[in-house]
C-alpha cells in the first residue's frame, strides 16, 4: 500500500489547487470505478426526467401562498424574495444525488442552490480516467458549464439593466478551501473579462445602493454559489447589521443581480420532494401520464409526517428540509431511531420523511487498504440539461468524510 499511496500523492500534487486531502485525511482516491456507457446514459435520463418534474414543480409553488411556502419549510425571511425570475432557468448549477437500487435509480435529493463536487466531476475526473487507462463519461461537459455560466450572468446582468460588460464578482469564504477554489474554477472555466474572485467578508453592501468590492467598485453581479441562501439571509455584521437581508433586499430591487438565483433555493426545500410525492399519491393533473410515470421511476416515497411509515412498518430517513453532508439524518423504523450522524446543526428546520434504501457497497483502493464503501452518485443539471456526473463512496449515510470516487468507461480511443 506504501507503493499506491506514493502514486497518489505524486499524481495529486500536480493538482496543487486541489484539495484531494480534507480536514487532514485522503478526499480524493487514486482509484477509478468503471462504469458502462448504458450506466452513463441512465444517469443522464434519470437527471433530465427529474428536473423536469421539479421545474414543472418550481412553477406551481412559485405561485402558492406565504403559507403553504412555510409550510414547506421555506424561512420567514425569504419569502419576499422567493417568486423572482432572474433568467430563463430556474438554476444554473444543480446536483441530483441518486443511489442505485435492485429496481434502477432512485432520486434521494436535489440540491439546487448550492451544489458542491463541481471541480472533481468537471475537471479531475478526466485527469484521472486518463491516469486508468478509462473514458471520462464527462467529456466536454466543462466548456459546456462555462457557457452556461455566461450565458446566465449576462441574463442576469440584462435583467438589472446592465447593457455594457457587466462586473462579476465570484465570492466565497475565503478560509475554505473546497469553497473558495470551486468558485476560483467555475470563474476560470467562465472566462469573462474583468472578473474577480473577492472573499465574502470584503464585499460591502450599501443599504438602498448596491454591493462593492473594497476598492468600492459597484458590483453587477455576485455568484456565491458556495453560500447557501438560508444562512444567507440569517447574515448580521460584528454591530449587528442585517447585511444578508439588506444584500436580498438589493438584489429584489435588481441593483446587484445574484446567482444561483432565489428560484434555484426555491427547489431547495426537502419538503418539494413531499409533495411532489403527494401530488404523485393524488395522481394530481398538474403532471402528465409520462410525467407520473417518472415520479413512480425515480422518487422515493416522502412525507411531511412519518405516520405512512409508522403504518407500513418500513424503515425510513428522517432529514431536515435545508440540510446537508448528512448531517441531522437519521434513520428510523417504527419510531425508533437505528442510527444517526452526530451532527445537528440543522435541527431547527422542517422535517421529511423519506423510505430508506440501502446504497450499494463496492471495494476501493485508500491508502490504508482497500475498504468497502457505499456509493452515492451525484448528477448536474446546468443550465436545465444533464451534465457531469460521479460517484461518492463512504458510510451509509453520505457525508464529509466521503471520497471522491473517479469512474471512466472502457474505450481510451473514443476520447474526442
Amino acid at each position: 500500500m506504501d507503493k499506491h499511496k506514493e502514486k497518489r500523492d505524486q499524481f495529486y500534487a500536480g493538482l496543487p489547487s486541489f484539495w484531494d486531502r480534507l480536514y487532514g485525511m485522503e478526499y480524493a482516491l487514486y482509484d477509478c470505478l468503471e462504469i458502462t456507457s448504458e450506466e452513463r446514459d441512465e444517469i443522464r435520463t434519470a437527471t433530465e426526467e427529474s428536473y423536469a418534474i421539479y421545474k414543472k414543480m418550481n412553477q406551481m409553488v412559485r405561485q402558492a401562498p406565504d403559507e403553504t411556502l412555510l409550510d414547506l419549510g421555506f424561512p420567514q425571511k425569504a419569502l419576499p424574495f422567493l417568486r423572482m425570475m432572474i433568467i430563463p432557468y430556474e438554476t444554473v448549477i444543480g446536483r441530483f444525488d441518486f443511489v442505485q437500487t435492485e429496481s434502477g435509480l432512485k432520486l434521494l435529493e436535489f440540491n439546487s442552490d448550492t451544489p458542491t463536487f463541481i471541480r472533481e466531476l468537471f475537471d479531475v475526473n478526466d485527469l484521472v480516467c486518463r491516469e486508468f487507462g478509462l473514458m471520462d463519461p464527462n467529456v466536454e461537459e466543462a466548456e459546456h458549464l462555462g457557457k452556461s455560466i455566461r450565458n446566465s450572468i449576462f441574463h442576469c446582468a440584462r435583467q438589472i439593466g446592465v447593457m455594457e460588460h457587466p462586473y462579476v464578482v465570484f465570492t466565497a469564504h475565503a478560509d475554505d478551501i473546497e469553497d473558495s477554489e470551486t468558485m476560483k474554477y467555475l470563474m476560470k472555466v467562465a472566462q469573462i473579462k474583468g472578473v474577480k474572485f473577492v472573499p465574502l467578508n470584503q464585499l460591502q453592501v450599501v443599504d438602498g445602493s448596491g454591493v462593492y468590492d473594497v476598492d468600492g467598485k459597484k458590483i453587477d453581479v455576485v455568484y456565491r454559489h458556495t453560500y447557501p441562501l438560508e444562512a444567507l439571509l440569517e447574515d448580521v455584521t460584528d454591530d449587528q447589521f442585517p447585511i444578508g437581508m439588506e444584500f436580498m433586499k438589493l438584489v429584489g430591487e435588481r441593483k446587484v443581480g445574484m446567482l444561483n438565483p432565489a428560484s434555484a433555493f426555491l427547489m431547495q426545500s426537502k419538503a418539494v420532494m413531499a409533495a411532489i410525492w403527494g401530488m404523485h399519491e393524488q395522481r394530481h393533473p398538474l403532471f402528465s401520464e409520462h410525467e407520473h410515470e417518472m415520479i413512480s421511476r425515480y422518487f422515493l416515497p416522502t412525507y411531511l409526517d412519518e405516520e405512512p411509515f409508522l403504518e407500513t412498518g418500513d424503515t425510513y430517513v428522517s432529514k431536515p428540509a435545508f440540510g446537508r453532508e448528512g448531517d441531522t439524518v437519521e434513520v428510523r423504523k417504527n419510531g425508533a431511531t437505528l442510527f444517526e450522524q452526530k451532527a445537528k446543526s440543522y435541527d431547527q428546520y422542517v422535517k421529511v420523511f423519506q423510505k430508506y434504501v440501502d446504497l450499494p457497497t463496492a471495494s476501493i483502493k485508500t491508502e490504508l487498504g482497500v475498504v468497502e464503501a457505499h456509493l452515492l452518485i451525484g448528477s448536474f443539471v446546468v443550465n436545465e440539461k444533464s451534465s457531469a456526473f460521479g460517484v461518492r463512496a463512504g458510510a451509509q449515510i453520505t457525508d464529509n468524510l466521503s471520497y471522491f470516487l473517479p469512474c471512466g468507461m472502457k474505450g481510451a480511443n473514443e476520447w474526442t
